[in-house]
């Protein structure tokens, strides 16, 4: 497969990720959390300097797009293990505990709790989360990306 061939794979790849983000939302109903929307910045990135590797089939823009998906891919898998409740995420998205808290504070947390929070699975196939599966499939898309870097 020619280096723009596989840039094009890469790109389709992303888009396919923020088209799925997009339809679980907008179709399925699954509202998207803070950690949610930030996975999908870095596909956002990815397809622009896409378009341009597949148009200039520069090894350049190749490392920078597996750089903005390699980015993405932590970003996905960071939250995939807060929904897993494997390490805190950020106070701004998931529930705090509520042991040795007064009526008063347990009043101002459910009062200032985000709508949809981070450290909730809103969907899973196989035991993976969106954010899981995101994550995965965005290592495969780096990899895509790398594979057109060294092609000849």
């Amino acid at each position: 497969m020619s280096r723009k061939n596989l840039f094009l794979l890469a790109t389709l790849g992303s888009l396919s990720l923020l088209l799925g983000a997009f339809a679980f939302q907008y179709i399925g109903g699954l509202a998207p959390c803070k950690l949610c929307i930030w996975q999908r910045w870095p596909h956002a990135v990815a397809i622009l300097i896409g378009v341009l590797a597949v148009t200039l089939g520069n090894r350049l823009l190749g490392y920078l797009g597996a750089a903005a998906v390699l980015f993405g891919s932590g970003v996905a898998l960071y939250h995939a293990g807060i929904e897993q409740k494997w390490w805190q995420g950020p106070t701004t998205c998931t529930s705090a505990g509520t042991e040795g808290l007064t009526p008063e504070q347990l009043l101002e947390q459910i009062m200032t709790a985000p709508l949809v929070r981070c450290d909730d699975i809103a969907w899973e196939m196989l035991n993976i989360s969106m954010a899981g599966w995101n994550g995965l499939i965005s290592l495969g898309l780096v990899a895509i990306w790398i594979m057109a870097t060294r092609k000849a």
